[in-house]
Protein backbone atom coordinates (compact mmCIF):
# COMPACT_ATOMS: atom_id res chain seq x y z
CA UNK A 1 0.00 0.00 0.00
CA UNK A 2 2.83 2.38 0.83
CA UNK A 3 4.52 1.66 -2.49
CA UNK A 4 1.25 2.26 -4.33
CA UNK A 5 0.70 5.61 -2.64
CA UNK A 6 4.27 6.64 -3.39
CA UNK A 7 3.92 5.72 -7.08
CA UNK A 8 0.56 7.50 -7.41
CA UNK A 9 2.08 10.63 -5.89
CA UNK A 10 5.00 10.44 -8.29
CA UNK A 11 2.65 10.02 -11.27
CA UNK A 12 0.63 13.06 -10.18
CA UNK A 13 3.75 15.19 -9.84
CA UNK A 14 5.20 14.22 -13.21
CA UNK A 15 2.11 13.93 -15.41
CA UNK A 16 -0.85 14.98 -13.30
CA UNK A 17 -2.82 17.22 -15.74
CA UNK A 18 -2.37 14.83 -18.67
CA UNK A 19 -3.48 11.79 -16.65
CA UNK A 20 -6.51 13.66 -15.33
CA UNK A 21 -7.47 14.60 -18.89
CA UNK A 22 -7.54 10.91 -19.85
CA UNK A 23 -9.91 10.15 -16.98
CA UNK A 24 -12.09 13.26 -16.67
CA UNK A 25 -12.96 16.32 -18.73
CA UNK A 26 -15.02 19.15 -17.19
CA UNK A 27 -16.97 19.84 -20.34
CA UNK A 28 -17.37 16.32 -21.73
CA UNK A 29 -17.46 14.16 -18.60
CA UNK A 30 -15.71 10.97 -17.46
CA UNK A 31 -13.38 8.84 -19.62
CA UNK A 32 -13.84 10.99 -22.73
CA UNK A 33 -10.09 11.33 -23.15
CA UNK A 34 -9.75 7.54 -22.90
CA UNK A 35 -12.47 7.08 -25.53
CA UNK A 36 -10.70 9.48 -27.90
CA UNK A 37 -7.29 7.76 -27.46
CA UNK A 38 -7.87 4.13 -26.36
CA UNK A 39 -4.44 2.87 -27.38
CA UNK A 40 -2.65 5.65 -25.55
CA UNK A 41 -4.83 5.05 -22.49
CA UNK A 42 -4.11 1.29 -22.53
CA UNK A 43 -0.38 1.84 -22.96
CA UNK A 44 -0.37 4.39 -20.14
CA UNK A 45 -2.26 2.07 -17.78
CA UNK A 46 0.03 -0.87 -18.60
CA UNK A 47 3.14 1.22 -18.03
CA UNK A 48 2.04 2.89 -14.81
CA UNK A 49 0.19 -0.01 -13.20
CA UNK A 50 2.31 -3.01 -14.28
CA UNK A 51 5.68 -2.15 -15.81
CA UNK A 52 6.81 0.55 -13.39
CA UNK A 53 5.79 -1.32 -10.18
CA UNK A 54 7.42 -4.55 -11.42
CA UNK A 55 10.62 -2.73 -12.38
CA UNK A 56 10.71 -0.96 -9.02
CA UNK A 57 10.25 -4.25 -7.15
CA UNK A 58 13.00 -5.96 -9.18
CA UNK A 59 15.39 -3.04 -8.65
CA UNK A 60 14.74 -3.05 -4.91
CA UNK A 61 15.36 -6.79 -4.71
CA UNK A 62 18.53 -6.55 -6.79
CA UNK A 63 19.98 -3.74 -4.70
CA UNK A 64 19.19 -5.65 -1.52
CA UNK A 65 20.86 -8.84 -2.76
CA UNK A 66 24.09 -7.16 -3.88
CA UNK A 67 25.49 -7.08 -0.36
CA UNK A 68 24.35 -10.60 0.50
CA UNK A 69 26.65 -13.56 -0.14
CA UNK A 70 23.97 -16.17 0.34
CA UNK A 71 22.32 -17.63 -2.75
CA UNK A 72 19.13 -19.55 -3.20
CA UNK A 73 19.41 -23.10 -4.49
CA UNK A 74 16.18 -24.86 -5.54
CA UNK A 75 17.63 -28.26 -4.55
CA UNK A 76 15.83 -29.00 -1.25
CA UNK A 77 18.55 -30.76 0.79
CA UNK A 78 22.31 -31.31 0.83
CA UNK A 79 21.60 -35.03 0.39
CA UNK A 80 19.94 -34.37 -2.99
CA UNK A 81 22.72 -31.95 -3.96
CA UNK A 82 25.49 -34.48 -3.27
CA UNK A 83 23.95 -37.23 -5.39
CA UNK A 84 22.59 -35.04 -8.18
CA UNK A 85 25.73 -35.51 -10.31
CA UNK A 86 27.69 -37.92 -8.14
CA UNK A 87 30.24 -39.90 -10.17
CA UNK A 88 31.19 -43.50 -9.43
CA UNK A 89 33.10 -43.85 -6.18
CA UNK A 90 33.57 -45.90 -3.04
CA UNK A 91 31.33 -44.93 -0.13
CA UNK A 92 31.93 -45.81 3.49
CA UNK A 93 29.63 -45.10 6.40
CA UNK A 94 30.31 -45.05 10.11
CA UNK A 95 27.28 -46.40 11.91
CA UNK A 96 26.13 -45.07 15.26
CA UNK A 97 27.25 -48.38 16.74
CA UNK A 98 30.84 -47.56 15.72
CA UNK A 99 31.04 -50.12 12.92
CA UNK A 100 32.13 -49.26 9.39
CA UNK A 101 30.30 -50.43 6.28
CA UNK A 102 30.92 -49.52 2.67
CA UNK A 103 30.60 -50.38 -0.95
CA UNK A 104 30.79 -49.23 -4.54
CA UNK A 105 28.44 -46.53 -5.82
CA UNK A 106 27.93 -47.13 -9.54
CA UNK A 107 25.32 -47.20 -12.28
CA UNK A 108 23.24 -49.84 -10.50
CA UNK A 109 23.27 -48.02 -7.16
CA UNK A 110 20.39 -45.89 -5.95
CA UNK A 111 19.76 -43.07 -3.52
CA UNK A 112 16.50 -41.61 -2.30
CA UNK A 113 15.38 -38.06 -2.95
CA UNK A 114 13.35 -35.41 -1.15
CA UNK A 115 10.79 -35.73 0.44
CA UNK A 116 11.57 -39.42 1.07
CA UNK A 117 13.77 -40.39 4.00
CA UNK A 118 17.46 -40.51 3.14
CA UNK A 119 18.76 -43.97 2.31
CA UNK A 120 21.34 -45.45 -0.02
CA UNK A 121 21.83 -48.69 -1.96
CA UNK A 122 25.39 -49.57 -3.03
CA UNK A 123 25.56 -52.16 -5.75
CA UNK A 124 28.66 -53.95 -4.38
CA UNK A 125 29.57 -54.48 -0.73
CA UNK A 126 33.17 -54.11 0.40
CA UNK A 127 34.83 -55.41 3.54
CA UNK A 128 35.83 -52.42 5.66
CA UNK A 129 38.29 -52.68 8.54
CA UNK A 130 37.67 -51.34 12.03
CA UNK A 131 39.81 -48.34 11.07
CA UNK A 132 37.59 -47.56 8.07
CA UNK A 133 39.92 -48.88 5.36
CA UNK A 134 38.52 -50.57 2.27
CA UNK A 135 39.95 -54.07 2.06
CA UNK A 136 38.24 -56.00 -0.74
CA UNK A 137 34.87 -56.46 -2.47
CA UNK A 138 32.90 -59.29 -0.89
CA UNK A 139 32.36 -62.30 -3.18
CA UNK A 140 28.85 -62.83 -4.55
CA UNK A 141 27.76 -59.48 -3.15
CA UNK A 142 24.26 -58.37 -4.01
CA UNK A 143 24.87 -54.88 -2.69
CA UNK A 144 24.23 -53.18 0.63
CA UNK A 145 21.35 -51.02 1.84
CA UNK A 146 22.22 -48.17 4.23
CA UNK A 147 19.62 -46.19 6.14
CA UNK A 148 20.85 -42.74 7.10
CA UNK A 149 19.07 -42.85 10.45
CA UNK A 150 21.70 -45.41 11.50
CA UNK A 151 24.70 -43.45 10.17
CA UNK A 152 26.89 -40.83 11.82
CA UNK A 153 28.60 -39.71 8.62
CA UNK A 154 29.42 -40.76 5.06
CA UNK A 155 32.75 -40.56 3.29
CA UNK A 156 33.13 -40.54 -0.49
CA UNK A 157 36.40 -41.95 -1.84
CA UNK A 158 37.23 -41.32 -5.48
CA UNK A 159 38.47 -44.39 -7.36
CA UNK A 160 42.02 -43.82 -8.67
CA UNK A 161 42.17 -43.74 -12.48
CA UNK A 162 43.79 -46.74 -14.19
CA UNK A 163 47.12 -46.39 -15.94
CA UNK A 164 47.74 -47.82 -19.41
CA UNK A 165 48.93 -51.16 -18.03
CA UNK A 166 46.11 -51.53 -15.53
CA UNK A 167 47.90 -50.19 -12.46
CA UNK A 168 46.24 -47.61 -10.25
CA UNK A 169 47.59 -44.10 -10.37
CA UNK A 170 47.92 -44.18 -6.58
CA UNK A 171 45.62 -45.11 -3.72
CA UNK A 172 44.22 -42.52 -1.39
CA UNK A 173 45.97 -42.21 1.96
CA UNK A 174 42.96 -43.56 3.82
CA UNK A 175 42.00 -46.27 1.35
CA UNK A 176 43.48 -49.68 0.70
CA UNK A 177 42.05 -50.84 -2.64
CA UNK A 178 42.43 -54.60 -2.89
CA UNK A 179 44.01 -56.51 -5.76
CA UNK A 180 40.72 -57.78 -7.25
CA UNK A 181 38.85 -55.98 -10.00
CA UNK A 182 35.26 -55.06 -9.21
CA UNK A 183 32.89 -52.74 -11.03
CA UNK A 184 35.55 -50.55 -12.59
CA UNK A 185 37.93 -50.50 -9.59
CA UNK A 186 41.31 -51.26 -11.18
CA UNK A 187 43.58 -53.96 -9.81
CA UNK A 188 46.83 -53.08 -8.15
CA UNK A 189 49.65 -55.18 -9.60
CA UNK A 190 51.94 -56.75 -7.05
CA UNK A 191 55.62 -55.66 -7.39
CA UNK A 192 57.87 -58.21 -9.08
CA UNK A 193 60.36 -59.98 -6.82
CA UNK A 194 63.92 -60.74 -7.92
CA UNK A 195 64.74 -64.42 -8.39
CA UNK A 196 67.49 -65.22 -5.93
CA UNK A 197 68.66 -68.22 -7.98
CA UNK A 198 69.07 -66.28 -11.19
CA UNK A 199 70.85 -63.50 -9.31
CA UNK A 200 73.43 -65.98 -7.97
CA UNK A 201 73.98 -67.35 -11.48
CA UNK A 202 74.73 -63.93 -12.95
CA UNK A 203 78.30 -63.31 -14.23
CA UNK A 204 80.71 -62.11 -11.62
CA UNK A 205 78.93 -63.91 -8.76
Amino acid sequence: MTAGIALDTLYALLAGPWLVHLVYDRRRGWLTGTADNPRIAALTATTLLIVVPAAAAWLTSWLGSRGSRSTYDPIPTAWDKVFQRRSHCLVRARLKSGLWVGGYYGEKSYTSGYPEAADLYLQTTWAVSSAGLFERPLPRSGGIYIRMDDVEFLDFVEVPPAAEQGDTAGDRDTTAVGPQREEGVPARRQPARADAGSADAAPGR
